[in-house]
C-alpha cells in the first residue's frame, strides 16, 4: 500500500529542517516555514510503523479550508497551500500552551469529572452532569506544550503566574480562541455535526498575535453528529464520533496505550485500508467537500515542483 512516510528535501534558502511526529517542516530563510503533511500517524505520543494512505492529504486540506474560513475572525500564519500535503506560511514564535477549548463533558475532561473532581484547569465544573453533556458554556483548559513527555493541564492564573505568557497576551488569546469555537461551532452545524471540542495554537510575529499549526482538523479536533445526539443522551447511549479516537481504542483493544514495554499490535493491510476510509469520510463530512485522491506515482517530485512553484511566484 502506498503512502507518504516521509519527505527529505533541499530547498532553496533552506536554513532548517524538522521532522515531526506527522509533519515535515522546512525552515526558508528567516521567516517562512513549509509543512509537509506526511501520511504519517501517531497515537500515545508513539509513530505507529504503518503510514496511512491519503491521511497527509486529508488533514493538511482540511486545516486549509478551516485556516481560510476563519481568516476573517482571527489573523493566521498561512501564505498558501501549493500541494494538497503542503501548507506554507509565517514563522512565528509560539506561545508555550496550547488553548483547548471544551463544549461538552467529554474525553479528558470527562474522566477527571468521573474521578470525582469538579475543577479542571482552574474551572469550576457544575454537579450532576453525564458525560457528553452539553457544558453551560465552552470551558478553556490550556495544557503546557511540553518539549518532552505529556502535556500537562495548567490553569489561567497558573499561565500568567508563572510568565508563561503575559496577561494581556493570554487575555486576546482566550478571546480568539472562543471565537474560533464559535466560528468552527458555525461551521460543523452546516454539515450536521457538533464541535465538541478542539485544541488551538498561537504564536507571535512582528508584535501581532497569530494563529499557527492545524484546527478544526480530526487529529485536534472531537466532532459528534448532531442528529441523534439528544436522544443518544436522554436513553444513556454513546455518542457517534468523529475523531481519531477509534485509532486509540483499536491500540487499547489490542494492549498498547504507549507505555514501557508494550509493542504496537501488527498494522494489517485490511486495518490500515479502514483507517484511510475512515479519514476520507471525515474529510467529506466536515468539509462539505468531495474528497479527490492524489496519485503516489511520483508524489515526492509533485510535491517538491508544486512548492518551487510558490517559490517563483513569490520570488522567494
Amino acid at each position: 500500500m502506498e503512502a507518504l512516510f516521509e519527505t527529505k528535501f533541499q530547498l532553496p534558502q533552506q536554513t532548517g529542517y524538522y521532522r515531526g511526529k506527522v509533519r515535515d517542516v522546512y525552515s526558508i530563510g528567516t521567516d517562512i516555514l513549509v509543512m509537509v503533511a506526511s501520511d504519517r500517524i501517531s497515537a500515545f505520543d508513539v509513530v505507529l510503523p504503518r503510514a496511512i494512505p491519503f491521511k497527509g492529504q486529508v488533514l493538511n486540506q482540511i486545516a486549509s479550508h478551516m485556516l481560510d474560513a476563519t481568516s476573517d475572525v482571527v489573523p493566521n500564519w498561512k501564505l498558501s497551500s501549493p500541494d494538497p500535503n503542503v501548507t506554507i506560511g509565517f514563522r512565528c514564535e509560539p506561545y508555550k500552551v496550547e488553548m483547548v477549548i471544551r463544549g461538552y463533558l467529554t474525553g479528558h475532561a470527562w474522566r477527571t469529572y468521573k474521578s470525582g473532581l469538579r475543577v479542571l484547569c482552574g474551572v469550576n465544573l457544575p454537579e450532576g452532569l453525564k458525560e457528553h453533556d452539553q457544558l453551560p458554556e465552552p470551558i478553556i483548559t490550556p495544557t503546557t506544550k511540553a518539549s518532552e513527555g505529556h502535556d500537562e493541564d495548567i490553569s489561567r492564573e497558573e499561565i500568567i503566574a508563572r510568565g508563561i505568557v503575559s496577561e494581556s497576551d493570554y487575555i486576546q488569546l482566550e478571546a480568539y480562541t472562543r471565537k474560533l469555537f464559535a466560528k468552527g461551532t458555525e461551521i460543523a452545524a452546516k454539515q450536521g455535526l457538533i464541535l465538541v471540542d478542539t485544541k488551538y495554537e498561537f504564536g507571535k510575529r512582528d508584535g501581532q498575535i497569530l494563529l499557527m499549526d492545524e484546527i478544526h482538523t480530526p487529529d485536534s479536533s472531537r466532532y459528534f453528529f448532531s442528529e441523534g445526539y439528544a436522544e443518544r443522551q436522554a436513553k444513556g447511549e454513546q455518542q457517534k464520533q468523529l475523531s481519531k479516537e477509534f485509532v486509540r481504542e483499536w491500540l487499547i483493544e489490542n494492549n498498547f496505550m504507549g507505555k514501557e514495554g508494550q509493542t504496537v499490535p501488527e498494522m494489517t493491510d485490511a486495518f490500515v485500508q479502514s483507517v484511510t476510509d475512515r479519514y476520507i469520510e471525515l474529510f467529506e463530512l466536515v468539509t462539505g467537500k468531495k474528497f479527490e485522491r492524489q496519485s503516489y506515482n511520483g508524489a515526492q517530485e509533485r510535491i517538491e515542483k508544486n512548492i518551487l512553484s510558490f517559490y517563483a511566484s513569490q520570488q522567494v
